[in-house]
């Protein structure tokens, strides 16, 4: 395991420029728009489409690394998206924003999948997911630590899109110095919709609504804290607890989850995330009490954030091995279409409920993934014998990640033995 660590340094080091990056530039765009007058339903739909754009680059940039390779498609995405970054600091226009987000999750999306199969290049079945958990922990630790960064300027100078710029651009030299040559790669194997709906209604649901859930905190959150008066610097705080809350309680509710049926987490997570988002939807002055502001998105986060892993490795507990690959690369997928939604119902939500909306929001999404875990308690196959183990996984993971699954030990078996 450690030679397989060892050797994946390099790798390591760049996600981290490109996660620190990415996180502030997600929550930097929503502040300088709100400067610039953009409204919040249209802040919503120019954030949507990140999470479209990284939908093209799942199923595109694939193909692409068949084409060219791993180390010029990583330094042409990585080019894009620094130069997108930038792009923002000469226009002013919803479309022209709204298109560089599309292209900024095609470009990022790429090089989580090219940082990704190199990855499974250097993995072992004893190494696997170990090394999955290492680039869980970077990827949510590198969005908090971008968050944090919001302190070094205000979102209307530019100097912080210079260091987005800067950091995307460094990502760059630690992979390709180190790369020596590029890892045999094959285009990921797909389950379709229906297949996998009916192998796992809950773990497709529940996914999607949680997709919903992690863009209206990542993204919508950061309108919430400006409505509600605090300053760039606070705001980043505020979406940095909420995601180190996910990352904390990402590990104890997935070996809760190994230890007793899955469903039963997914009924008492999103359970205790529901009067959590009623109180702090009736917190009278949270600019005034941020200390327990922070704790309390924190709390919620963790109760959030980590149900997609939980998911995951309920539908792999009613898989062949040979099936985790496919069904687990689809379910990244419903995961960015629920992704999607999120950003445009959040924003249109404050817009004409006011910043408490987003709680109310939430505490819906709670209660219908609730609902469904409840519903396939009732009528779902009873607890399986041998369950798989819960892997921490984040919704910046693209397909290919899912080869690090430990459970998925062969990478080339058909979806149908």
């Amino acid at each position: 395991m450690w030679a397989a660590i060892r050797s994946s340094w390099p790798l390591f080091t760049g996600m981290i420029f490109l996660m620190i990056s990415n996180g502030l530039l997600a929550t930097l765009l929503t502040l300088r728009a709100e400067g610039l007058g953009f409204s919040e339903s249209v802040i919503g739909l120019m954030q949507s489409a990140y999470p479209v754009g990284s939908l093209l680059g799942c199923l595109i940039v694939p193909r692409l690394i068949m084409r060219v390779g791993h180390i010029r498609i990583f330094a042409a995405l990585a080019s894009i998206a620094s130069t997108a970054a930038l792009v923002h600091l000469i226009t002013h226009d919803p479309l022209s924003w709204g298109a560089m987000r599309l292209l900024s999750g095609f470009c990022f999306s790429g090089l989580y999948i090219v940082a990704e199969s190199w990855l499974n290049g250097s993995a072992d079945n004893k190494s696997r997911g170990s090394l999955l958990s290492i680039y869980f922990v970077i990827q949510t630790g590198g969005v908090t630590i971008g968050q944090l960064l919001l302190n070094l300027s205000s979102p209307e100078g530019i100097l912080l899109f210079i260091v987005v710029s800067i950091l995307i651009s460094l990502s760059l030299v630690p992979i390709l110095v180190s790369a020596s040559a590029s890892p045999p790669y094959e285009l990921p194997i797909r389950i379709t919709f229906l297949e996998l709906f009916r192998l796992s209604p809950m773990g497709l649901t529940g996914s999607f609504l949680n997709g919903i859930s992690q863009t209206i905190l990542y993204v919508v959150l950061a309108l919430y804290g400006s409505a509600i008066g605090l300053s760039s610097g606070s705001i980043g705080s505020l979406i940095g607890f909420m995601t180190f809350g996910g990352m904390i309680f990402q590990f104890p509710l997935g070996k809760l989850s190994d230890l007793i049926d899955r469903r039963l987490v997914l009924v008492g997570a999103p359970g205790l995330a529901i009067p959590l988002c009623f109180f702090l939807a009736m917190l009278e002055n949270p600019a005034d009490n941020l200390v327990l502001l922070y704790t309390m998105v924190a709390l919620l986060g963790g109760l959030t954030l980590p149900l997609y892993s939980i998911c995951m490795a309920h539908m792999n507990d009613y898989l062949k091995p040979g099936q985790v690959v496919a069904a687990s690369g689809t379910l990244v997928l419903v995961l960015a279409v629920g992704m999607t939604i999120g950003p445009v119902l959040g924003s249109f939500t404050i817009e004409y409920y006011g910043p408490n909306g987003i709680f109310y929001l939430l505490s819906t999404i709670s209660a219908l993934t609730v609902m469904t875990a409840f519903f396939r308690l009732w009528s779902g196959p009873r607890h399986v014998e041998n369950p798989t183990m819960a892997v921490a996984m984040t919704a910046n993971l693209t397909p290919e990640a899912t080869h690090l699954y430990p459970d998925a030990s062969s990478r080339n078996s058909e979806v149908n033995d």
